[in-house]
């Protein structure tokens, strides 16, 4: 899809999802033909003409001014993440080799990052802009084991074609629809990963499920929340988890997860650990030992 094709999908989406109370717009009833605002009641929010307007919608939005797409966001009630897809939509493209290097990590970490991942006592993994796990502890490649099996292991491949998937994540819809929201804001942010844009177009391929999950448009920037994994070893775990960008590695993150302390989820993590011992994961390639690379 093109650009111009992404940035009218993106604000038509967008808008549908406002309605006229929410806008505090008035309903005069009759008929509306489309969901949420007309382009002519979001033009009015934004200051903007409904031509004007229109031509952004077309995806005519290179050149459009910071207040005009800050007008623009507010008129449609993006959130912050949301906002700087717009942003990064209106953003114009690099194209030099130069460009690119700078915006993208490779494919391997810092032996000093190594070294933190082997002093956590939680588990934590390093993954990159399209979701390849490239580096994790002992105890985040026992949490991750079935991940793990694949030649280059990447979340978002596991999630959608990986049957496993399904009783890993126990909510399974929510794994996938954050997973294409995370997979959108990244290829705003650098339309040139060419390895990023190979992913979506596997995953577009081979998943039903990727291609109605990439089509609600929606945008997600994952820092901390929780979730639930159903271990084929240990069982269900509840984990809180955090996310911490590389400085010097751009795309690159470090996830933590954690569980409260006294709670079932604790006692898991602790048979986890155990079962991690006896598996040899310390020897495997892109695994930090417990106590170092």
């Amino acid at each position: 899809m093109s650009r111009k094709d992404e940035v009218r999908e993106f604000l038509i989406s967008r808008r549908a999802h406002v309605t006229l109370e929410q806008a505090g717009l008035p309903d005069f009833g009759g008929e509306r033909r489309v969901p949420g605002l007309r382009r002519e009641e979001v033009a009015m929010l934004a200051g903007v003409s409904v031509d004007y307007y229109t031509q952004l919608e077309r995806g005519k939005i290179r050149g459009a001014s910071e207040s005009v797409l800050n007008a623009v966001a507010r008129a449609l009630q993006l959130n912050d993440v949301e906002r700087e897809y717009l942003f990064d939509l209106a953003r114009p493209t690099p194209t030099t080799p130069a460009a690119r290097s700078r915006r993208r990590a490779g494919p391997s970490v810092r032996a000093s990052v190594h070294r933190v991942l082997g002093k956590l006592a939680v588990p934590a993994v390093v993954v990159n802009a399209q979701q390849d796990l490239i580096a994790a502890n002992l105890m985040g490649r026992a949490l991750f084991a079935p991940h793990f099996e694949a030649e280059e292991p990447n979340l978002a491949r596991f999630i959608f074609l990986d049957p496993r998937a399904r009783d890993f994540y126990v909510d399974w819809p929510l794994a996938r629809s954050m997973t294409a929201a995370m997979l959108r804001l990244e290829a705003g942010r650098d339309p040139l990963n060419q390895e990023l844009t190979a992913l979506i177009g596997e995953l577009s391929t081979l998943s039903p499920q990727f291609r109605a999950d990439w089509a609600e448009r929606d945008v997600h920037e994952h820092r901390t929340g929780r979730k639930v994994y159903r271990h084929p070893e240990v069982g269900e775990i509840d984990v809180t988890f955090d996310v911490f960008e590389l400085p010097g590695e751009p795309g690159l993150s470090i996830c933590a997860f954690s569980v409260e302390e006294g709670s079932p989820s604790a006692d898991r993590f602790a048979l986890l650990s155990s079962w991690a011992a006896t598996q040899g994961f310390g020897s495997r390639q892109g695994v930090t030992a417990a106590h170092g690379e």
